[in-house]
């Protein structure tokens, strides 16, 4: 998976400084290891959930190989990330994707990407453009639309961002778009009223394409760490969040949030974004972002 290394190579040395020279495991290295997860954005629940069942198969299998130890870590990984099918973006049209998120995660780049992955793979895509609150976002989408070589729907700065939703669903329906991509505000004046927006939008989206599918995407910008956590649980309280897109893996990262957020929230992590070009936005894979903390 490219950037793999970046976002966690620092991590993955650490552990194989803490394995090294051992004759076998023991609680040292364990309560090392824990110091390692959450320095690495690991959630402290998730952390102790990791480290409590490596301590239970070292325990019941005898293990002290640092080789099978650091497989059996990835396995742990790997099995609390992984969503099984609702790692997949629905694959039903048409399709209702909104994308959430705070101004500055990624959000209008990730929906581009989107847009160019979902045209490649044959659909007809339309974007929406119901951030109407932020100045020059519309402007934003639009160059990403011409880019990918998309329609979109736009209505003026401050206007009723439901209203852009209602015309975008009739332009979609009309033309027979597999999918519609709809951006949306990342902030208002206060919590409330976003939130507000946010129900609005899922109302109007019910009322006026009962017959789609739907995919609420949350987008978060991995170099937050600990802050995505509470952007979770704030918008999870306004809409139905099927999954999240984590952006800016390919700098600094430490990456841990991906565990943390698929753990505590049961959440999919269904794309990750792992650099500035179009192509950059990869579907997230478990196994393969397990085996990459220890791809050295």
């Amino acid at each position: 998976m490219a950037g793999k290394k970046s976002f966690f190579g620092k991590m993955s040395q650490r552990i194989s400084e803490a394995l090294t020279g051992r004759a076998h495991v023991d609680e040292e290295f364990l309560d090392e290891l824990e110091e390692i997860l959450i320095t690495s954005d690991i959630g402290m629940e998730t952390t102790e959930k990791i480290v409590d069942t490596l301590r239970a198969e070292i325990k019941s299998n005898n293990l002290s190989k640092p080789e099978v130890i650091k497989t059996r870590l990835g396995k742990i990984i790997a099995d609390l990330t992984d969503k099984e099918e609702r790692q997949k973006l629905c694959r039903e049209t048409p399709l209702v994707i909104l994308m959430i998120g705070i101004n500055g995660g990624g959000k209008t780049t990730s929906i581009g990407k989107l847009a160019y992955r979902l045209k490649n793979e044959g659909k007809t895509v339309m974007l929406a453009a119901a951030d109407t609150f932020r100045a020059a976002a519309a402007e934003q989408l639009a160059i990403w639309a011409d880019r990918v070589g998309v329609n979109m729907i736009r209505h003026g700065e401050g206007a009723d961002p439901s209203a852009v939703i209602y015309d975008a669903i009739q332009s979609a329906k009309a033309k027979n778009m597999d999918v519609l991509i709809c951006d949306t505000a990342g902030r208002l004046q206060n919590k409330k009223n976003l939130m507000n927006e946010l129900n609005k939008m899922n109302k109007v989206i019910s009322r006026e394409f009962p017959e789609a599918s739907r995919e609420n995407l949350m987008v978060l910008d991995a170099t937050t760490g600990k802050n995505a956590v509470s952007q979770v649980k704030e918008f999870g309280e306004a809409a139905d969040i099927t999954g999240i897109i984590l952006t800016k893996l390919d700098g600094t990262a430490k990456g841990g949030i991906v565990i943390t957020i698929a753990d505590e929230f049961d959440m999919p992590v269904k794309f990750i974004g792992v650099g500035e070009g179009i192509e950059d936005l990869k579907e997230f894979d478990p196994k393969e972002f397990a085996e990459g903390i220890f791809d050295e």
